[in-house]
């Protein structure tokens, strides 16, 4: 972790080896037919919130906030590839976000608010994204990646090394197995 008085976080799911080395393989054959840049396999996670830039002082307060979450397991089936063209991002996604992941942000957005921190105002999408600046759109929109069983989410620092950025997790809370 930085010294810095001020960091940037976010809170996010990480895939497990073998959802990650499916996504990472799409975005490989998405940037053949695209053009653009992959995100690396390391970095591949699906974002819950976004904090952005933030005193360092305040972290304990994320960290109460994260722990206050009582949300259950979920799968998180990642089955459709997308492209958004205002952003020129190829992404992967769920076709239907599991209510368990939809209560999770809920919670986590609103414990964060009554701190200050406000999210953005759009509905929450889960996905990955695999190329950034990419020129079209994937022509094949399925993805076949395995199940991908979330047991926790996490406290992300993104920290400027060497000319990019690298992603340090904080802090990690289980969820609660599903009754």
């Amino acid at each position: 972790m930085s010294e810095a008085p001020r960091t940037r976080l976010f809170f996010a799911l990480w895939p497990p080896v073998g959802v990650r080395d499916a996504l990472a393989a799409a975005a490989v054959k998405a940037q053949a037919q695209c053009a653009g840049r992959t995100t690396p396999a390391a970095k591949l996670h699906v974002t819950l919130f976004f904090v952005g830039e933030i005193e360092r002082a305040r972290l304990g307060a994320l960290q109460t906030c994260a722990a206050a979450v009582r949300a259950e397991r979920f799968a998180l089936d990642m089955e459709v590839l997308g492209y958004w063209r205002h952003n020129r991002i190829v992404w992967a996604g769920a076709r239907q976000c599991p209510p368990a992941l939809d209560s999770l942000v809920s919670q986590l957005t609103a414990n964060l608010a009554l701190e200050g921190i406000a999210g953005e105002d759009r509905r929450f999408v889960p996905h990955v994204t695999l190329v950034r600046s990419a020129r079209c759109a994937p022509k094949d929109t399925s993805l076949d990646a395995p199940p991908w069983e979330v047991p926790a989410f996490t406290l992300v620092e993104s920290v400027r090394a060497g000319g990019g950025v690298r992603y340090d997790v904080l802090a990690r809370w289980p969820l609660t197995p599903p009754l």
